[in-house]
């Protein structure tokens, strides 16, 4: 019987997808990455979920790409979709997702798995976690965020070190230089993760996704303009039904009931 690639649950309003291939390190193959955008849209239309938690089975949370498909790629007929592809709209659409998500990077995390972590919201990590690009260690060059995206959210000598030597730094040093949030002994990473996520689904879900909207996407524009884009928002957030809630449960001292409206 052949194990799933990707294992589901959720647990209230918190989704978690864990990847499930822990004799390949997680690495992506096509199998994964369909079933994880199948996933992905499934997530994002149900209104009972709040928040998504990522992360891995075994030592690794994702070695990256599966290079044998990759290399079967390669002789893909033209117009027939290939691995290159899968990766690239299954990526977009988690670098995308609306609602909150936690990577939990549990091992090893090189190559697509750095990537598909650049790709979360909030990174926390195992202290064994060892983190890098290596991309360069096999001549492969990156297409989802390694070359173009790693050097905006870290130091841009530090990306320069990971994408150059193919090295790992550890979880801490990470969390040093801004891209990990949390470091966990790696026995207590999985609850903290889902704790986090739970304290985060608790908010207002329309403030989050319009929170993570503007913040996502205020570093392409000028300051002025983001700035333009928040106050629009704010306009129309004060319309909000959460809005109206969280004013009146902070007047009855009473937690709020928010309902994502």
């Amino acid at each position: 019987m052949t194990e799933d690639a990707l294992l589901y649950e959720a647990t209230g309003a918190v989704a978690r997808l864990t990847l499930n291939r822990p004799k390949a390190m997680n690495a992506m193959n096509i199998a994964l990455l369909t079933e994880l955008d199948r996933r992905l849209a499934q997530i994002a239309a149900d209104d009972n979920i709040r928040v998504l938690v990522v992360t891995g089975t075994g030592p690794a949370f994702c070695a990256g790409a599966d290079l044998k498909e990759v290399l079967a790629s390669q002789k893909a007929e033209v117009g027939e979709a290939d691995f290159l592809d899968r990766a690239d709209a299954t990526l977009a659409r988690l670098r995308n997702f609306p609602k909150p998500v936690i990577a939990a990077l549990n091992g090893v995390t090189m190559a697509g798995g750095l990537e598909i972590a650049m790709c979360a919201d909030i990174v926390i990590a195992a202290e064994s976690a060892a983190i890098g690009d290596a991309h360069a260690n096999f001549g492969v060059y990156p297409g989802a965020g390694g070359a173009s995206v790693l050097p905006r959210l870290i130091p841009q000598n530090i990306a320069m070190y990971l994408l150059l030597t193919g090295k790992t730094l550890s979880a801490a040093e990470m969390k040093a230089y801004g891209f990990v949030s949390e470091v966990h002994p790696d026995a207590e990473l999985s609850d903290a993760a889902m704790k986090l996520a739970g304290q985060i689904a608790a908010k207002s879900p329309v403030v989050l996704r319009r929170m993570k909207e503007v913040a996502r996407t205020s570093t392409d524009k000028s300051r002025d303009d983001a700035l333009l884009h928040e106050q629009v928002m704010l306009r129309r957030h004060l319309r909000s039904f959460d809005l109206q809630e969280g004013l009146q449960a902070f007047a009855e001292k009473r937690a709020p009931r928010f309902q994502g409206r």
